[in-house]
């Protein structure tokens, strides 16, 4: 948020899952308006789709994926192409059908190949190439002779707001779960953050300690904190082996000579046990 010093890029960044999430269920609202009031100005209500599809693109864009420059450019590109079915109110059902096809498959294939991109890191990858997949073969379809008509045209523009919404709603919900485990991905257990801590503190100290002051009695000096440590961790282990303590060298855990030699078969147990009771 703003007030804890984020900055304004990264919350707008963390709030574009909210517009996408809206706009899936926008779309799945304009699927079911399309196909139950069946109307009659396709033109009118075409261009618009086509709009908000290329507004789409923009939140997407703004969400910073690795994507962001061709959701941007796929954006500019859509938006073109509802001013231009706009710009035709007179225009057959055969220009129209092949606009929407156009917006669809080039849609289709950008799912495609930004889902076989991401195969590897989203578990979704296989949904959205599902999505892209139809959408293509509906863009496909509305290029075609086959939609020529009325009600073809308005089956398509359902199809296509149905697919959009579910691309949206599954886009959404993916960002606002990648957002919250973004928020949490660097905090440490307090044992880790304690030991981080003290690390830092005492790379600070040996950063700002006088070099002639350290280790005088030594006539080369560390050259790095970590060498410091491991030479410290060292002595304090020679130190412990002197008084007396084992379990700290790397001798402490050899096996004595002195050991009396294991039986290998139980009949050589049985042999030392008899001649232990003689």
């Amino acid at each position: 948020m703003l007030w804890s010093g984020s900055a304004p890029l990264t919350v707008v960044r963390d709030t574009m899952w909210g517009f996408l999430l809206f706009a899936g269920v926008a779309w799945l609202a304009i699927a079911w308006s399309v196909l139950r009031l069946e109307p009659t100005d396709l033109v009118g209500v075409a261009g618009p789709m086509v709009l908000f599809g290329a507004l789409c693109e923009g939140v997407r864009a703004l969400a910073g994926t690795r994507t962001w420059w061709l959701n941007a450019g796929t954006g500019v590109l859509f938006a073109i192409t509802g001013v231009l079915i706009l710009a035709n109110p007179g225009s057959s059902f055969a220009n129209t059908a092949a606009l929407v096809g156009w917006y669809l498959m080039v849609r289709g294939g950008l799912d495609v190949a930004v889902s076989t991109m991401n195969r590897g890191t989203d578990r979704t990858w296989g949904l959205m190439m599902a999505l892209g997949v139809a959408q293509a073969g509906l863009g496909f379809y509305a290029s075609g002779p086959l939609a020529r008509s009325a009600d073809p045209i308005i089956l398509l523009l359902g199809g296509l707001a149905v697919l959009r919404g579910v691309a949206d709603l599954v886009t959404a919900l993916r960002l606002r779960e990648v957002s919250g485990v973004r928020a949490d991905v660097l905090q440490l257990s307090p044992e880790r953050a304690d030991g981080v801590a003290g690390y830092s503190a005492g790379l600070t100290d040996f950063e700002e300690e006088p070099a002639h002051a350290r280790h005088r009695a030594e006539t080369a000096a560390p050259d790095t904190f970590h060498d410091e440590v491991v030479r410290r961790t060292r002595d304090l282990d020679e130190m412990i082996a002197q008084a007396g303590v084992t379990g700290t060298t790397e001798g402490a855990h050899r096996i004595p000579d002195n050991l009396p030699p294991a039986p290998d078969t139980p009949e050589g147990a049985a042999a030392e046990a008899a001649d232990k009771h003689r």
